[in-house]
């Protein structure tokens, strides 16, 4: 089949495909990440490119303006290459798929500082270090059975085993150390595994990585398993996006030829780009890198183990598994030691997983008196409530509109999102971004800010329509529905105004709904009220810059004392790494998975009123809503 030539402007960059390919596939081929909230479906306009010659045949998209499509601007997912072309990628159509420069620590940091030294310090992966005794005519047991007797004098009576390569050349490694040597072994279910033998004193090399594998975003740290101390952290926006925002695109993504394949490279791309920076900045060798702990979705952990995720979504939604057994790191294909060993906190169902498990644990909910609560407030929307006695999960389905997908102008919360807004009675906008720059985008908790001061200034009501009586520039009819212009063209750095239409506020509507009404329900389900919780925790990047007072006045959270709150940063991070560090804690999260009981909202009954009754703001029953009431 011939091939054409595709340049991709400003980066310069050449790929030859054949014709019928489309411009999102040529593009991720050469490299450049476009943005996609919507899998590739030509739903969220975000993979705008311009095509300044060649032939490139495009179907006619309500999505773009008359005037845009004149200028040559397409859908890179909807227009298929039929010639050699030129085609220019304007810069706020980049997918943010690299490193997050700032911002790391906040997000990791959190309540893990108070729990993690409830558990004493027994790592994933140790080293030993044997002083052995040499053969003998009257002492002349094999290499092996040497080795083990020495263990067995310093560790815990427990079952210990190897493998093949870790006995291949134990004769010529206990001779060239003079049989002083240092084992390597690590923790896999109820045994002690032999990974390798060094010859020498090798115990102060002993590193590990802890990995919150999130729809959104992976985060890692790599953790000095001696010390406990954290040597570094990185965020990286999760790849997997360039194929569909949320965990459903994905599944169906992934029964596509070559879809599973895709997104597992994706993810493990992620994951040895972390490894690599980190251990390179750090000044640690890869060789000495034995453990890695993972937390994250059923479906992130499906997708990184390249199992396939497809009935997840269909009834009766079961995964291929909710625990999955310790791996080497060779069979992931990880750039660490490929002796050593991965580790996966377990999950509860499909859409409650080893990260609501892992922020469990790191909150210390399964071992409170009194009842708290954990949200999640991420794609998924996890939820438990309970306490050391009892625990109740279920996901909240919200989707990724507070992560900023799905919105005409939402984005990440990365350096030029509108992070901050404060409307005055004239309609006049000040919003500041994180970092400070020229707005690119609005993400999910200046959305927030926004809603409320919408509401405040009765720029929209109680159902979230755009006032059309309200006369005002920035109140303006667009192609298929109203829009108020948060900033114009002359402030922003795309070129364009920045907007909120009615379809983005109905989807900020609904996932708040989903939220709200997920709480309110599960606390129905045990014969509990909003008053009977005494902790609330905000768990995930999103709350580093939630106001809790406007996601109240929205109707996203309960309108209680707000000291009740709690953000804890990325709590799956924590309990990944305190199971990569504790035998103990690794334990407790085996019990936590089975001791939460998980409810399946979209059956519950009861729970579809509630959602109904939540999609208004704040809420239909503004007795709820006190404080909100009060205010407007």
């Amino acid at each position: 089949m011939k091939e054409f030539t595709i340049r991709f402007m400003p980066q310069d960059k050449t790929v030859s495909v054949p014709r019928g390919t489309d411009l999102m596939s040529a593009a991720i081929k050469c490299g450049i990440a476009l943005n996609t909230s919507c899998g590739g479906e030509g739903l969220c306009g975000k993979c705008r490119v311009i095509v300044k010659n060649g032939k490139i045949k495009s179907d006619a998209s309500r999505i773009i303006r008359e005037a845009e499509k004149k200028s040559g601007v397409v859908l890179a997912c909807q227009a298929i290459v039929e010639g050699d072309a030129e085609i220019e990628v304007p810069k706020e159509s980049l997918g943010a798929f690299g490193k997050i420069d700032s911002g790391a620590e906040e997000f990791t940091k959190g309540v893990i500082l108070k729990e993690e030294g409830k558990y004493p310090v027994s790592p994933l992966v140790r080293k030993v270090y044997l002083e052995l005794a040499k053969p003998t005519a009257e002492d002349n047991i094999s290499d092996l059975d040497r080795v083990c007797r020495q263990l067995h004098l310093k560790i815990d009576d427990v079952l210990v085993s190897t493998k093949l390569t870790s006995v291949k050349h134990l004769s010529e490694i206990l001779r060239e150390g003079d049989f002083k040597i240092t084992v390597i072994m690590g923790r896999k279910d109820d045994r002690v595994e032999i990974l390798a033998v060094e010859a020498g004193d090798r115990t102060n090399k002993n590193f590990g990585f802890a990995f919150d594998i999130g729809t959104t975003t992976v985060a890692g740290q790599l953790i000095d398993l001696n010390t406990k101390n954290i040597l570094g952290t990185r965020i990286a926006f999760n790849k997997q996006a360039a194929y569909g925002s949320d965990v459903i695109s994905r599944i169906i993504f992934a029964s596509e030829p070559d879809g599973l394949e895709k997104l597992n490279e994706a993810v493990l791309d992620n994951v040895d780009g972390i490894i690599e920076d980190l251990a390179s900045s750090c000044d640690v060798a890869l060789s000495d890198v034995y453990a890695v702990t993972c937390a994250g979705n059923t479906t992130m952990m499906h997708l990184l183990l390249k199992i396939d995720p497809s009935n997840i979504r269909k009834v009766p939604y079961v995964p291929t598994t909710n625990v999955f057994p310790t791996a080497h790191s060779a069979e992931l294909g990880l750039e660490t030691n490929p002796k050593g060993i991965v580790s996966f906190l377990p999950g509860v169902a499909s859409y409650v997983g080893g990260d609501i498990v892992a922020g469990v644990l790191a909150c210390g909910i399964a071992e409170n008196d009194e009842m708290s609560l954990l949200a999640d407030i991420g794609t998924n929307g996890e939820i438990v409530i309970g306490s050391k006695d009892w625990m109740i999960g279920a996901a909240a389905s919200a989707g990724p509109a507070f992560e900023g997908s799905g919105l005409a102008h939402g984005m990440k919360a990365v350096k030029g999102a509108i992070d901050k807004v404060r409307i005055d009675e004239k309609l006049g906008v000040d919003a500041d971004t994180i970092g400070g720059s020229k707005p690119k985008g609005i993400c999910g908790s200046g959305y927030i800010d926004l809603l409320c001061q919408l509401l405040k200034r009765n720029i929209i009501g109680k159902d979230g329509r755009i006032n059309r009586e309200l006369k005002s520039e920035r109140i303006r009819k667009a192609e298929a529905n109203y829009e108020f212009v948060v900033a114009f063209r002359s402030e922003t750095d795309i070129n364009r105004d920045i907007v909120i239409n009615d379809d983005d506020i109905e989807n900020l509507k609904r996932a708040k709904a989903a939220i709200y009404s997920a709480m309110t329900a599960l606390l129905k389900k045990v014969e509990k009220d909003i008053s009977d919780l005494k902790k609330i925790y905000i768990a995930g990047g999103f709350g580093n810059y939630l106001n809790i007072d406007n996601a109240v006045f929205i109707g996203l959270l309960p309108d209680i004392k707000r000291d009740i709150y709690e953000f804890v940063g990325n709590s799956s991070l924590a309990g990944a790494r305190m199971a990569l560090l504790s035998r103990e804690a690794a334990d407790k999260a085996s019990e936590i998975y089975k001791n939460i009981t998980y409810v399946d909202l979209s059956s519950e009954p009861g729970y579809m009123d509630e959602y109904v009754a939540a999609l208004f703001f704040p809420h239909t029953d503004e007795g709820r809503f006190p404080s909100v009431r009060l205010s407007r």
